[in-house]
């Protein structure tokens, strides 16, 4: 039973080293790592803010274009449908020229198809073109972000205390508290 109380006292004692080795790292270097900490934490702030702008932007450019989109959709569907109506009404008014008429009406109608495919090629391409221009931005977009975050993240890393000096500070403050570390006289 004596040894189990006579290690208990030495690992007691450990523990308050450690304690006093934590206060005296939180008195050398805790303004320091909140400092670091409030950069680091105004840097995420600053990304997701610039990551949710980017989104928005996103957003807003392809509700937009969607926008356009059906907007095309529907004028030329329009279109369509009252040139189909007038020809329908022009049957019907000279349905003695039924023949004449009707070819007529399907070479127009074919040739309305044609316009309306090749609107649709155009606006594909338009669409097509809008996307590689908003791939391009993002991708700007993110070289720029990524290029930030490295820049803090090396002028971060040019603030940090030396390990070697860091060390032999511990070393001196630890053979301090053992008492093992005699000052030179003056």
């Amino acid at each position: 039973m004596a040894s189990n109380n006579d290690s208990a006292a030495p690992h007691a004692e450990e523990v308050r080293e450690g304690q006093n080795v934590d206060k005296i790292r939180d008195i050398l270097f805790g303004a320091q790592m909140r400092d670091y900490d409030k950069r680091f934490a105004r840097l995420e702030d600053r990304l997701m803010k610039d990551a949710e702008a980017l989104r928005e932007e996103m957003r807003k450019r392809l509700d937009a274009l969607e926008s356009y989109v059906k907007q095309e959709a529907e004028a030329l569907g329009q279109r369509l449908k009252s040139e189909k109506s007038e020809r329908g009404e022009a049957v019907k008014d000279l349905g003695r020229e039924l023949r004449e008429t009707a070819k007529g009406i399907e070479k127009k109608i074919a040739q309305l198809d044609d316009d309306f495919n090749a609107g649709q090629g155009e606006l594909r391409a338009k669409i097509l073109e809008q996307f590689k221009a908003l791939s391009t931005e993002i991708k700007e977009s993110h070289k720029a972000l990524s290029a930030a975050l490295s820049q803090e993240s090396s002028a971060l890393r040019s603030d940090l205390t030396d390990r070697v000096a860091l060390a032999d500070l511990f070393s001196e403050v630890s053979l301090r508290l053992k008492k093992e570390f005699e000052l030179p006289e003056k």
